[in-house]
C-alpha cells in the first residue's frame, strides 16, 4: 500500500532540494526532532521483518500549488497512529521518536514558523506590551544603535543531530548538507524563546517575562532542582555580551558580600554561554513596581508602604556605595516586587456629586529586589558622559560635571516622589527643559553651582548663571509643561508630621548640588525612619 502524509506549510521551508541518494544502507541520523528527512526509498528492517521504503515527491494539490509530500511504502500497513503524531501530526507514521510528556518543538521548526509568520520578528512567543512613559532616545546608555539591525553576529554553532531530542534545538540537516545551520536568533541577535526549550542542557522554558534592549528574561524550571528561575538572555552581539560580563562581575562580588543577602540586591545563581548568548540564572521574583504601579491605575502606594520600601532602596543602595560601586540606572523598572499577592479595598473617587469609588490594589508584602546592574560602575573605573534614564537623571548629569554616587541618590528621590504621587516627578525628554522643570520643584539653583554648569553648557544659560528658558524656540506646549510643574512642597503637602518628615527627606535628596546633597547612608539615619506610620489605603 501507499500512504501519502501532505509536509505542513511552515515545515517546507527547512527542506531543500538535494540529490537522491544512492547508498540504500546508509542509517538515518537519528532522532531529530523534525519530519523525517527527505531521502529516496530508504530500507529499515521492522521489529517483524517487514520493510519499509520512504520518497519524496512534489504533486499539485486542487488549487493549482505544488506541495511536498512523503510517500511511504510498507508491507503490512503500519499502525494507524504512533507516538509521534500525538506531538504535532507532521512525523510519518512509521517513525516514532522518543515520547516526551512535554510538547517538542524543536529549534529549526520555530526557526521557520517565525520566519513564515513575519519578516521583522523571529520571536515565537509575544513580548509584554510596551510601555507609555516616553522615554530619551538618550536613556538606553548601553544600547547606542539599539533600532539598527544588527549586524556581525557571531555564527551559532550547530547542533548534533543525536543530542537534538535532548537538546530541542536541532538544526535542519541531513546526509547530504551537515553544515546548514538554522540559526537560534532573530535578525537583531535575541534569542528566539520556545516553549519547553532545553538550555544549557538543565532549564526548561516556561514563558517570556520581557524583553529590552540587552535581550530578554524568561522564566524556566530548573530540571535538576525543579525550582523554577528567572535567565536573562543577553543578545548574540559583541558590546552586549562585554556588558553582560561586567555585570556578571559585579553581582558575583555582591553575593560575595552578602551572602545571605540582606540588602536585598538581585542574587546570581549560575551564568553560562549557551549558543552565543550569555545566560545569568537567578532566583523568580514577582513583578516590577512600575508594572504594579500601572496596574493599580498609577494609584500611589500606601504611606506606610513607602516608608518600607524607601528603608530597603537606600539600605540596597547604601550596600553597593560602600562597595565603591554607583548604580546608575535606578528606576521604578529595576525594582521587583518578591511576591505580586495583593488585596483589592474601594477608595472614593474626589469631586463627583454622586459618591462613588473605585478599586485599588494593596500589596500583601513589601519586599522588594535592587536589579539591573548592567550600567554599574565601580568608582575607580571609566564613567561614561550620560548615564540614568532620562526622568531620574541628576542635573550635574545633564549639565555634564561629571558624577558619583550622589547621583544615585537623586534617583532615589525622584523614585520616592512616584512612590507617593503614582506618577514620575518629571515629565520631559529634554535637557533645558528638563532643568527649568527642576527649578520649578526646587527652586533656583545655587549660584555656586550654576556657575559650574554654565562653564559645561554654555548654551543653557544666561546672564552669567540664570538658566536660559525659555528659548525663543521653545513650543507653546513646553512653556505649558513646565508652568505646569508644581513646587516640592505642593507635590507633598506638609499636611502633618508624617508628610513633613517626608518632605523633608526628599528635599535633601533632590538638592541641585551633588556635594551638598544628603548621602543613601545619612539619609537612612533620617528621623522619617523612625516614625511609626499606621496602615492606610
Amino acid at each position: 500500500m501507499a500512504a501519502v502524509h501532505p509536509l505542513s506549510t511552515p515545515l517546507l521551508s527547512q527542506y531543500s532540494r538535494q540529490p537522491q541518494m544512492t547508498n540504500l544502507n546508509q542509517h538515518p541520523p537519528g532522532p531529530s526532532g523534525i519530519s523525517t528527512p527527505p531521502v529516496a526509498t530508504r530500507k529499515r528492517k521492522r521489529a517483524h521483518q517487514y520493510t519499509v521504503s520512504y520518497s519524496e515527491v512534489q504533486e499539485v494539490d486542487p488549487d493549482g500549488r505544488l506541495r511536498e509530500v512523503i510517500v511511504i511504502e510498507d508491507t503490512p500497513p503500519p499502525p494507524t497512529i504512533s507516538p509521534s503524531t500525538t506531538h504535532n501530526g507532521a512525523f510519518s507514521a512509521s517513525y516514532q521518536p522518543p515520547l516526551y510528556s512535554a510538547p517538542i518543538r524543536t529549534r529549526a521548526r520555530a526557526a521557520a514558523e517565525a520566519q513564515a509568520l513575519t519578516a521583522s520578528s523571529s520571536s515565537v512567543m509575544t513580548a509584554p506590551a510596551p510601555k507609555r512613559r516616553k522615554r530619551d532616545p538618550n536613556d538606553e546608555v548601553r544600547a547606542l544603535a539599539a533600532k539598527k539591525p544588527a549586524v556581525g553576529t557571531q555564527p551559532t554553532q550547530p547542533l548534533v543531530p543525536a543530542n537534538s531530542w535532548e537538546s530541542r534545538s536541532a538544526a535542519a540537516t541531513d546526509d547530504t548538507a551537515k553544515d546548514a545551520v538554522i540559526s537560534c536568533d532573530d535578525k537583531e541577535g535575541h534569542y528566539i524563546i520556545v516553549p519547553d526549550d532545553i538550555i544549557n542542557k538543565r532549564y526548561r522554558t516556561v514563558r517570556l517575562l520581557g524583553q529590552g534592549t540587552f535581550g530578554k528574561v524568561v522564566e524556566a524550571i530548573d530540571t535538576e532542582t525543579n525550582a523554577r528561575v528567572a535567565i536573562k538572555i543577553i543578545r548574540a552581539i559583541p558590546k552586549y555580551r562585554d556588558a553582560s560580563k561586567i555585570e556578571i562581575r559585579v553581582l558575583t562580588r555582591l553575593r560575595e558580600r552578602d551572602p545571605t543577602n540582606r540588602n536585598n540586591c538581585i542574587h546570581l545563581l549560575s551564568w553560562f554561554d549557551h549558543r552565543n548568548h550569555i545566560c545569568l540564572v537567578s532566583e523568580l521574583l514577582g513583578m516590577c513596581v512600575y508594572d504594579f504601579l500601572k496596574e493599580n491605575d498609577f494609584a500611589p502606594f500606601p504611606r506606610h508602604h513607602i516608608q518600607k520600601f524607601a528603608r530597603q532602596l537606600l539600605g540596597s543602595v547604601a550596600f553597593l556605595h560602600e562597595l565603591r560601586l554607583i548604580h546608575t540606572d535606578l528606576k521604578p523598572e529595576n525594582i521587583l516586587l518578591v511576591k505580586n499577592d495583593y488585596r483589592v479595598v474601594q477608595i472614593p473617587v474626589p469631586g463627583k456629586r454622586n459618591p462613588s469609588s473605585k478599586p485599588k490594589r494593596i500589596l500583601d508584602c513589601t519586599d522588594i529586589r535592587l536589579i539591573d546592574f548592567g550600567s554599574a560602575t565601580f568608582e575607580q573605573e571609566y564613567h561614561s558622559s550620560v548615564v540614568s534614564t532620562r526622568h531620574y537623571r541628576a542635573p550635574e548629569i545633564i549639565l555634564g560635571l561629571g558624577w558619583s554616587f550622589p547621583c544615585d541618590a537623586y534617583s532615589l528621590g525622584c523614585i520616592l516622589v512616584e512612590f507617593y504621587t503614582g506618577l514620575a516627578l518629571y515629565q520631559t525628554h529634554d535637557n533645558l527643559e528638563h532643568l527649568a522643570m527642576m527649578e520649578m520643584v526646587m527652586g533656583k539653583m545655587p549660584e555656586r553651582f550654576a556657575r559650574a554648569g554654565a562653564r559645561s553648557k554654555p548654551e543653557f544659560f544666561k546672564e552669567g548663571y540664570k538658566l536660559d528658558w525659555p528659548k525663543p524656540k521653545a513650543t507653546r506646549q513646553s512653556k505649558k509643561d513646565v508652568r505646569a510643574t508644581r513646587p516640592l512642597q505642593d507635590v507633598i503637602p506638609p499636611t502633618d508630621h508624617i508628610n513633613r518628615s517626608f518632605l523633608d527627606l526628599v528635599r535633601k535628596l533632590l538638592c541641585f548640588d551633588p556635594s551638598q546633597r544628603i548621602t543613601v547612608r545619612e539619609a537612612l539615619q533620617h528621623p522619617y525612619f523612625s516614625l511609626d506610620i499606621p496602615p492606610e489605603i
